[in-house]
């Protein structure tokens, strides 16, 4: 699964577009330390945290994008930042379980 497939597969929308990168895995979780530890190279990261330092532990841990997720917003300064790193944000209404399962769904897992 692509990146750039995530709009038409899991109707997420698009916020701060980035390089395309191959989706490897799912972390949910909305504690930046706990993140910064466990999340993985190429993870799609669903969070409700749309601040800077949630693009800097996006950007450390090398996550194929964040999915803010229950309608969370990004702020101005987190926007500015991922568009300096490369950092795709999508956004959705949906709880953070259910859009990892969607997204697990569509990557067949």
């Amino acid at each position: 699964m692509n990146t750039k497939d995530l709009p038409a597969v899991c109707g997420f929308s698009p916020l701060v577009p980035g390089e395309e990168r191959e989706i490897e895995g799912i972390f949910t979780g909305d504690l930046l330390s706990w993140a910064m530890g466990r999340a993985k190279e190429g993870d799609a990261w669903f969070t409700v945290m749309g601040n800077v330092n949630a693009v800097a532990v996006a950007s450390l841990a090398d996550c194929a994008c964040i999915v803010l997720c229950h309608g969370a917003r990004l702020d101005e300064v987190a926007r500015q930042r991922a568009e300096e790193n490369g950092v795709q944000v999508l956004a959705t209404d949906l709880p953070e379980f259910e859009a990892s399962l969607a997204l697990a769904k569509a990557m067949g897992l």
